[in-house]
């Protein structure tokens, strides 16, 4: 079994689609294996996406990311990090295919719901950052 991470983002938590999204995460045969509800600060943040630094979005993507309450989950399943990606679907809303998550209840790139790791290597890295190095976020 493959572990992907997903993070509802600000802007799922703030329109109240936690639920509907862990369904639609849920209905597509994925194992929720852990969840926390958590606060980045700019900080943490920017060290979470870190590898997109030096990308013109990096400081609007840690600005909203340290928004509000954010929902890191640790998921599993046989081919967990594509069929995620599969299921949230394009990063843009508009280019998402119908019946993905971001497609449902994303409304802009920028603000797009929800997070999913791009490779099972990242996955871990991912996983590690919200699961093993508690000190490093805010609880909520």
């Amino acid at each position: 079994m493959e572990k992907t991470l997903a993070i509802l983002k600000p802007d799922c938590v703030r329109k109240n689609l936690i639920g509907d999204v862990i369904k639609m995460i849920s209905d597509a045969g994925f194992v929720i294996r852990g969840m926390r509800m958590v606060r980045l600060t700019p900080d943490t943040a920017g060290g979470f996406y870190e590898v997109h630094r030096d990308r013109p979005f990096f400081n609007d993507l840690v600005m909203f990311m340290s928004s509000g309450t954010c929902v890191p989950i640790v998921l599993e399943k046989e081919n967990a990090v594509a069929d995620f990606r599969t299921l949230i679907g394009a990063t843009d809303p508009r280019e998402a295919a119908e019946n993905t998550v971001r497609k449902r209840y994303a409304d802009s790139k920028g603000e797009n719901i929800i997070h999913g790791s791009d490779s099972a290597e990242n996955a871990l890295t991912e996983i590690a950052y919200f699961f093993a190095g508690r000190d490093l976020i805010n609880p909520v």
